[in-house]
């Protein structure tokens, strides 16, 4: 597989497929988002970094999937785990949906390595008639040969399932001698998720928590209530409370004298 060579993995921490080359690019610029830096996912971050560790120590360990309401932290708790773990062995590869297709190979180029690698599938989701999972699910759980051991897949959705759910779908179940037998189209998109071992939610936060993530954004000002407003005000226009709406409002109005500082 051509553009696997020139990664040196002792120096390069995170990787790229490239469609356009058939193989992997050296991430140079990586998100600086650190592990203390999230706020109001404190159950998800342990829950992660416990299996990640374990994951590391050669210890059991599970596929990771993190499903929820967009913007609440999904994506960066991943790059921060990364950020937090990479001296520790941890490297990473982000593998686009479309590319899923690829994944036995880069794994088939991986597998010997002694580094432990999270595949990174951001934004996953299959609309009908879309193939690309099968190549997923053979990774997270082998076909004729087992799946390796220092590769784990770590995937973020905004759907539980992955996968679309129709009310048609539901219409095609049926009882049998008094037992609930969902339709194949059912049992299908359970079927992908549930070979994520760990399924983390995200929901979007309460006014308390996203006021807290404004908080830590601007720890040197002193009118808490005039920043407070204002951090409510910008929200209310977006129509959603969560991380990503902070940051924003952090770009917007820091140093501003609009912001209370």
């Amino acid at each position: 597989m051509s553009g696997t060579v020139s990664i040196d993995w002792q120096t390069t921490p995170a990787a790229v497929w490239r469609r356009h080359r058939s193989g992997l690019r050296a991430i140079r610029r990586l998100d600086p988002v650190q592990w203390q830096d999230l706020t109001g996912i404190s159950r998800q971050q342990q829950a992660l970094a416990r299996n990640t560790e374990r994951f590391l120590a050669g210890e059991p360990s599970n596929n990771a999937l993190l499903w929820g309401s967009r913007g609440t932290g999904k994506s960066s708790l991943i790059k921060a785990l990364l950020n937090r773990y990479q001296g520790r062995g941890l490297r990473m590869i982000e593998v686009d949906k479309d590319d899923l297709v690829n994944l036995p190979e880069i794994v088939d180029d991986i597998c010997d390595s002694p580094f432990r690698f999270v595949i990174f599938c951001d934004d996953l989701s299959f609309d009908a008639g879309e193939t690309g999972y099968k190549a997923l699910k053979s990774v997270l759980e082998g076909s004729l040969e087992l799946p390796p051991e220092n590769v784990r897949v770590y995937a973020t959705s905004n759907r539980r399932h992955l996968m679309p759910e129709f009310m048609s779908d539901n219409l095609k179940s049926e009882m049998r001698d008094g037992e609930l037998h969902p339709a194949e189209a059912i049992e299908e998109q359970v079927s992908l998720a549930d070979r994520f071992g760990l399924q983390l939610s995200f929901y979007a936060f309460s006014q308390e928590i996203y006021l807290q993530a404004v908080d830590a954004l601007f720890p040197e000002v002193a009118n808490r209530d005039s920043l407070h407003r204002e951090a409510i005000r910008f929200a209310t226009a977006k129509g959603v409370r969560n991380g990503r709406t902070a940051q924003q409002f952090y770009r917007q109005f820091a140093g501003d004298e609009g912001s209370g500082g």
